[in-house]
């Protein structure tokens, strides 16, 4: 009797090696890629620091809205007026004295 020793095959070994290197690619940009878990988390990183501006933006909005409609001319709020002269123009009052 004669034993012959069988080699797998190439094809299968082909076959495996490609299956193995498309799974690591596709794994890889699952995880690293353009629309990958890091990605995402950089993105909603961002989105939650770009919110925090916004809101941070409309408080300012809604100062500046304040403080204009105190100035308009339905409206005029005499001290803001007074505190407005003195820091723009530099004002004072005639009873007040300046100490340098």
């Amino acid at each position: 009797m004669t034993t012959s020793r069988q080699r797998p095959a190439f094809g299968a070994f082909l076959f495996f090696g490609i299956a193995f290197a498309l799974s690591s690619y596709f794994t890889f940009a699952a995880v690293q890629g353009d629309y990958g878990i890091f990605r995402r988390i950089e993105v909603n990183a961002e989105r939650a620091q770009l919110r925090q501006e916004l809101e941070a933006l409309q408080q300012d909005v809604a100062r500046m809205e304040n403080l204009t409609q105190r100035l308009s001319d339905d409206f005029l709020d005499l001290d803001l007026l007074d505190q407005q002269a003195r820091d723009v123009l530099g004002l004072i009052r005639a009873d007040e004295i300046v100490i340098r």
